[in-house]
């Protein structure tokens, strides 16, 4: 490998642990905002991105013991935030609801990280930002699996 290259990949390296840092920092004040805590919240994130969840599954999403999840969601429950629905396929289970106002209070919160994204992606060809949403998947993939990894 060429130290061009050597020193671009230390670069991407660099760069996503700053990035990962201040997303960290800004997801923790999000949650202060909402009042909970910086897992809490992005369990929220799971729920609104796919839908409702059971248990299981939730745990399975975030990395989290399985006792360690139905305290989650207590919490949460308790919060406002999510509530327990009857599963329409099994009687024996429960799919974990995000609630729709609680979701909507939140939206605010990320007016000015979206605004300003979409701002800086006008900088970037079509070709550039595929590039990017593949890095970003690839990253996000890699990060889900040593989660696992680091949790099992």
């Amino acid at each position: 490998m060429s130290s061009e290259r050597a020193e671009l990949i230390e670069r991407v390296l660099g760069g996503s642990r700053a990035l990962s840092t201040e997303t960290v920092m800004f997801h923790t004040a999000i949650a202060e905002q909402r009042g909970l805590s910086a897992v809490e919240s992005k369990v929220t994130d799971y729920l609104a991105r796919f839908g409702p969840q059971t248990p299981k599954a939730l745990s399975r999403l975030a990395g989290l013991a399985p006792a360690s999840i139905t305290a989650l969601i207590d919490r949460l429950e308790s919060k406002g935030v999510v509530a327990r629905k009857p599963h329409p396929e099994d009687r024996r289970k429960v799919l974990i609801e995000i609630d729709g106002a609680a979701m909507a209070s939140a939206a605010p919160l990320w007016d000015h990280l979206v605004k300003s994204v979409r701002e800086a992606c006008e900088k970037y060809s079509d070709g550039e930002l595929e590039t990017v949403i593949r890095f970003l998947a690839d990253a996000t993939t890699i990060t889900h699996d040593s989660t696992g990894r680091l949790s099992r």
